[in-house]
């Protein structure tokens, strides 16, 4: 939808194989200009190549890689590989692309990111105490949780620095669609999805439906100018007590994923981490 609109769109994917069927299917439908590079989130040594790489203004990020394993897994670093990839990944590269959104923002009056975030976002705030599973019993669930609420953390405090450049970060629930980030899910992650959708918690979607929260985010009028929003079926979702349960409010966003006190910790462990 992006390419139809006109826009210059690089996939920056693992697989750079697939994005470019991808790029050529888009290429086939319309005449737009899509480009593929290479990038893995996960490799802090590929987000500064693609960083440094890149040339010219940027108007737009949609931060929507993702992982989800079944099991432990770790970068090089020692970090938790779904915190690092959907969080610590995803902020590497905005930061290091600051320069470029900024000129974004200076040629068309402002620059958005879009923060993929997901209803995970409901089971876990952020655990400073131990955000790499080093002491606690791992729980994949868990960590998918903590870096989804991350990925709206990171809108808010975003926009709170970068706004003055006309940078605005808003955070996005596609909702539930079947993609390739099922395929490591072990037997009992795929029982709480199926218990999940039978209790009405969730429908699934298409991938247009699942796609459609993110275009409403990166171009609908009523955000610009705006940021640190979590939007939900392509609206802004209600804020849920952090005490809540999941069964009571399957939807909406909980308090922790937007605090703002929260966000600024969380902005500057992610800078020591990436930048030290």
């Amino acid at each position: 939808m992006l390419a139809v609109a006109g826009a210059e769109v690089t996939l920056a994917v693992r697989n750079t194989t697939a994005g470019r069927a991808v790029a050529d299917a888009v290429a086939d439908a319309i005449a737009g200009t899509t480009r593929v590079s290479a990038l893995d989130l996960a490799d802090q040594a590929a987000v500064r190549r693609f960083a440094d790489d890149w040339d010219g203004p940027l108007h737009l990020l949609v931060a929507n890689a993702g992982v989800v394993t079944g099991g432990l897994e770790r970068t090089p670093e020692g970090w938790e590989l779904q915190f690092a990839t959907n969080h610590l990944g995803h902020f590497a590269l905005a930061t290091r692309l600051h320069y470029a959104l900024a000129r974004g923002g200076a040629d068309r009056g402002e620059a958005r990111i879009v923060s993929v975030s997901s209803t995970a976002q409901m089971r876990s705030g952020v655990y400073f105490d131990d955000l790499h599973f080093v002491r606690r019993v791992y729980d994949p669930q868990l960590a998918y949780a903590q870096s989804k609420s991350a990925n709206s953390l990171f809108a808010v405090e975003a926009s709170r620095r970068w706004a003055a450049d006309g940078i605005f970060a808003n955070a996005v629930n596609p909702g539930g669609i079947a993609t390739g980030l099922q395929r490591n899910f072990t037997p009992a992650q795929k029982e709480s999805l199926d218990a999940a959708e039978a209790a009405g918690m969730f429908t699934y979607k298409t991938l247009g439906q699942g796609a459609a929260t993110t275009i409403v985010a990166a171009t609908a009028p009523q955000f610009a100018l705006t940021g640190g929003h979590y939007l939900d079926d392509a609206q802004e979702a209600y804020t849920v007590p952090n005490d809540a349960s999941l069964a009571d409010h399957p939807h909406g966003v909980k308090e922790w994923a937007l605090d703002p006190t929260t966000a600024e910790r969380l902005w500057a462990v992610s800078a020591e981490l990436t930048h030290g």
